[in-house]
Formats: structure tokens, sequence, C-alpha cells
């Protein structure tokens, strides 16, 4: 057989090729400011990788991008990667400070920025001294001066490629070099470097292109509003141009009155995103009664998805919404309810062919029994992660197998079921309480779109439960509580009870219980004290 390495450019060149026409649209606030394709994906991207290496950045070292889902985002994807160099993603959510501490620890060269994180790259070309260029994206004019770059050159994302842009040979390294970087969101502890091979990531993609998982096809226009910043925008920036589909970018703005007219005008097939971003456009249609008829299907990720929140997108979309769960640490598709599939009881589904998950007990012995136990899940495949960045040891068992850190259960067809973070439950009187089960519980109230439990101090107990919802204003504190009784015990029931008008979530859709926890203890959440 050839040799035949398995590296990403192999995707852009291969949708160049054969799908040259399929059209790459970006767009900002619902109005399309770009059209091309991926022969001219291919072209500019390519040019680029010359233009990185006319700035001395060499075959391992890392260009950091605080973008959104805009084609310069996308082009620089595969111009870093297709010479051997890293793309580090960093979320433009995150404080400078945060921000900083990641292009240290990855002594990142260049830091390309969207025109509108301006300011934010200011704060941090004074705080990194590794950044030596900065690349401003979607911008006519940079002004060094005015970014307070120091010693950082600064240039626009068209100055660069018009002045050092070269037809590039890709794929000259490798498949086991490092493509990607990405920190994890940081939601239960503190953020942790992830690095993607080239042979990770293709194989990644093989699975996420399976009849079963997305199921892309060359007739297919798909919407990503997930964040490219977000663990390779959970590998559609690869799935895409390796099937040939057509790709909407929708930049900074994702609001649903933005992505209903992407979607109506573009002929939008197949879109993915965190639910907050569907349960909005869903909110749209209702108003307006805009019609979406072009829309087959919703994939959705990040915090586990009401039953009753499903149902409602469902009804009001007229698309299959498809669940599923993943980590940055697993590039990141894990387990997706395959298309078709409408029973709600299939949770996220089952694993893609490259991925093996097993259950075992709290000192991490596999447990006999894998069907209708809860268990820790630990995972095991070619793009899962071995150690994380600058670590000095592996993060495997035994077996080879990753700690998700995660409770679930499998059924009988081999549905995946998440239970909840195990560092997410709550010990009170020495036994332990599933914050997960009261979630899953009180999410099927119609008016609740957001719900998570956190343990608070307590002197008696030492730890009680605090129920936090985000809801439409149509479900008082103790009709929340009644659903639970007779399917928890007793003193499971939550005694504070809080609403908030927004639930925090990271960049994975995951709400984040950490923030939570702090606002918490801060007196921020003012909870009502309900009698048991």
């Amino acid at each position: 057989m050839q040799s035949y390495g398995l590296t990403i450019d192999k995707f852009l060149d291969h949708a160049a090729k054969w799908f040259h026409d399929s059209a790459i649209v970006g767009a900002e606030a619902g109005q399309v400011v770009t059209r091309s394709d991926y022969a001219g994906l291919r072209a500019r991207s390519n040019r680029m990788s010359g233009a990185l290496a006319a700035l001395g950045m060499k075959e391992g070292d890392r260009v950091a991008t605080l973008a959104w889902n805009t084609p310069h985002h996308l082009e620089l994807y595969y111009a870093a990667m297709g010479i051997g160099l890293v793309c580090h993603t960093l979320n433009p959510r995150l404080t400078a400070a945060h921000l900083a501490a990641m292009i240290d620890e990855a002594e990142d060269r260049v830091l390309a920025v969207a025109a509108d994180l301006a300011p934010l790259a200011r704060e941090l070309a004074g705080m990194c001294r590794s950044i030596e260029h900065i690349v401003v994206l979607d911008a006519l004019a940079a002004d060094g001066d005015a970014l307070g770059a120091g010693r950082a050159q600064v240039w626009t994302y068209e100055a660069l490629l018009e002045i050092h842009g070269a037809e590039t040979e890709w794929g000259a390294f490798d498949e086991n070099a490092p493509a990607g970087l990405c920190y994890t969101s940081g939601t239960t502890g503190s953020p942790k470097g992830v690095v993607y091979t080239h042979r990770s990531n293709y194989l990644h993609t093989l699975r996420a292109l399976q009849a079963d998982a997305f199921a892309l096809t060359a007739r297919d226009v798909l919407l990503l509003a997930v964040p490219m910043f977000h663990a390779n925008g959970w590998g559609l920036p690869f799935a895409a141009p390796a099937a040939g589909t057509q790709l909407v970018l929708p930049g900074r703005t994702i609001d649903g009155p933005s992505l209903a007219h992407l979607i109506r005008d573009e002929g939008v097939t197949i879109a993915v995103g965190v639910q907050t971003v569907w349960l909005a456009l869903a909110d749209h249609v209702e108003a307006t009664g805009i019609a979406l008829p072009s829309l087959k299907r919703v994939v959705i990720g990040g915090s586990t998805c009401p039953d009753a929140l499903i149902k409602r997108l469902e009804e009001k979309l007229g698309a299959e919404v498809q669940t599923s769960w993943g980590m940055t640490e697993l590039s990141p598709v894990g387990t997706i309810a395959a298309p078709g599939s409408a029973d709600p009881a299939r949770g996220s589904g089952r694993p893609p062919m490259g991925l093996d998950l097993k259950l075992t007990d709290a000192d991490g012995r596999t447990l006999p029994e894998q069907r209708g136990v809860q268990g820790h899940l630990k995972v095991k495949g070619a793009s899962v992660l071995d150690r994380y960045f600058r670590a000095e040891s592996d993060a495997l068992d035994a077996e080879g197998y990753f700690d998700t850190g995660d409770l679930a259960t499998i059924d009988a067809a081999g549905n995946l079921t998440i239970g909840g973070r195990s560092k997410d439950l709550i010990k009170s009187g020495g036994e332990w309480i599933n914050p997960n089960e009261i979630e899953t519980i009180v999410g099927t109230h119609p008016a609740v779109r957001h719900v998570a439990v956190i343990g608070r101090v307590d002197a008696k107990w030492g730890e009680r439960p605090v129920l936090i919802v985000e809801s439409e204003g149509k479900a008082d504190a103790r009709s929340l509580l009644d659903l639970l009784r007779g399917k928890v015990a007793d003193w499971w029931i939550p005694d504070r009870v809080a609403e908030i008008a927004a639930m925090p979530l990271a960049a994975s859709g995951k709400i984040d219980k950490n923030r939570l926890r702090a606002d918490y203890e801060a007196g921020k959440i003012p909870a009502v004290a309900m009698g048991r």
C-alpha cells in the first residue's frame, strides 16, 4: 500500500479539486459579507502559509487565534496546519489574564485577532513577550501604535497576504505532528491544554462523518454556530470540506433573528451549536412565524438538554434534534444520537467507530456489568488525549483509558446518558446526592430553560443542595420542588431555590458551576429558603 500521511491539508485539497465551487459564506449580523468557494479557500490558505513562513515561523511553532467563525479564521486554520504550525485557538470571552497565561505557556509567536477584539489584543501585547506579530482579521487597516503592540509588528490579514503570500508545499511533515492546541473550558477546574495531532484530527473526521454521526454530504449546507475557538469547532472545519459540504460561517453574531435569516436565505440543512443558540432561534421563530423549510437537523451538545426543551425545539424549528456528548479531550465528539432516532430516551447516543467506552467504580475497577448501571466513564481511541500540554505524565489508566470525570449509564441499546460530573456530587450528612438526577427531573418543567444544582456549606449536614433555574417565569419554587417528591429521597430535595436571569455558560455550552458557586458564595445569587 502507498504511504499516505494522515494530514489535515488533504481535506481542503480534496474539496478544492472535487467540490471546488461549493460555497463558503461569511456573514455578520445575519447579512452575508463574503462569498467564496473551496477552490478560493484553498488558494488563499496556501498563500497565507507562505506569508507565515516569511515571518520566520517554522514547524511546531504556535499561531494563536482570537477570532470568531469567519472565513479569515478558517483560512488561518489551514494556513497554519498545512505547513506544520500549531493553531492555538483562544476563547475571546476569557479575561486578559487567563488568555495571557495560556499564550505564555504555549509561547505563541503570532496572534491573529478579530478587528473588534483589538482592545483585548492591546492588553495581551503588553503582557506576552512571546508575541512577535499581530495579524488583524477583517480590517482594512491596522495601526500598531493604536494597538499599543510594543515590540510586536502589526499587520492586516490582507496586507500580510499581499506582501508575503506565496504558494507553499503542504503536508511535508509526519502525521503525528501537532496541529492544534485548545484549552479546556475549566467549568469544574483549571483549564488545561489539549494538543491535537494531524493523525488524531484526520481519524476524528472520519468518525464524525459516519452515517450515525454528523452524516454530512455534498448536498448539505452546514451552519457552523459552535465556536471555532472551542475544540476545533467540533471538528466541522475539517469534516465539511472532507464531505464537500457548503459552509455558512455566521461571524460573531449568533442571535435568533440573524441565524433565522441565514438559515432561510442560504438554504441551511444542518445547524450545529449549543442549546442556548437554538433556544434563541426557537423564540424568534415563535415570535415572528418565520419559516425555515430547508432545515432538517439541529445538532446540540454542551449541557444535557431536558426532554421538554428538545420537544419544544423540534416543534418550533420543524427539524430533528440530534443530541451529543463530547469533551475537548476527545477532539471533541464522544457519542451522538443517530439521525432518525427520535426516542428521547436515547440520551446522547452511541459512540461512532473509533471510540470505546467503559464504566468503572470510584476506585477505577471496571464494572462487571456495563449496561443499566451507573459508573465512572472512561474512554479510549485514536482522537482521545494521552497527556495534557506540558504535563510530565500521561492521563490514562493501565488499560489506556482516559477518565472523563463524568458519571454515566449505558442502556441495553448502547446509548450513553451522562449522569453529571463526579466532582459535582454533594455529600450531605455523610451520604451522596447526585445533582444531575435533580436537574433532569426539574428540567422536565416546560418553563425551565436551564437548571443547575450546586452544594452550599451547611453547619449541620456538611453540604446541602441549592436549586438554581433560568426560567420563563411560569414556575414558582414550590412547584419545582414538588416535581421531585416521590422521585428522589426526601433529604435530596434542595432547601434553597434561586432564579437567575441568565445561566453562566462556558464556550462548550456547559453550565459553569465554578462561576455559580463563586457567585452564590459572594451573595450575588439570592436564594429563597424552602422548608422541607
